[in-house]
């Protein structure tokens, strides 16, 4: 099968059974009896916010697992793969069922509208405490809280404003732009 780049998402009808049945590669989402195939890889910039928040938010929170890239069941027949989360329990099966203490998505210019727009909503409805949302291109992130399946801006940093404190489950974390997506 061959994707062309301006197709960054694959979407195919699929059945749960085939969909359990797919290879690691490439990733791929559950959604309405639709598998999402996310195509395009991962760029440098992404696993450089993926790995420094891993960094930041670890040692913060020592009885929580901070994970990239692991299913995140929502409501509404959903699989989703935030690319990273903060979950407060180790899951028996591996999947997230539990409500996530906090989901982040690093926005790739392929799956901009996806991360922003269908899985924001997806996350506040499965009972996420926060979303953060990295943009590399933009060099912003904006820090979100779930306020009755809704979410309320926190904070916004960016370039005219690097730094910013938030509390993320009675923990003052520090969010520093420079740090997260080092320039």
């Amino acid at each position: 099968m061959s994707v062309r780049r301006e197709d960054p998402l694959r979407r195919v009808r699929m059945s749960w059974e085939e969909f359990l049945e797919l290879p690691e590669w490439p990733r791929a989402e559950w959604v309405d009896g639709e598998v999402v195939m996310l195509v395009a890889p991962p760029v440098f910039d992404h696993g450089t916010a993926q790995t420094q928040l891993t960094l930041l938010l670890a040692p913060l929170f020592p009885d929580c697992w901070v994970v990239p890239g692991v299913f995140l069941a929502l409501p509404c027949n959903r699989v989703r793969l935030p690319d990273l989360m903060l979950v407060a329990e180790r899951p028996a099966d591996g999947w997230v069922r539990a409500a996530p203490i906090l989901v982040v998505e690093v926005l790739s210019p392929s799956t901009r509208s996806e991360d922003t727009i269908r899985k924001s909503m997806e996350y506040a409805e499965g009972g996420a405490q926060q979303h953060w949302v990295v943009d590399p291109d933009l060099r912003a992130i904006d820090l979100w809280r779930n306020v009755d399946g809704e979410w309320t801006l926190l904070a916004r940093v960016d370039d005219d404003r690097p730094t910013a404190e938030v509390e993320l489950a009675g923990v003052t974390v520090p969010i520093d732009l420079r740090q997260i997506l080092r320039d």
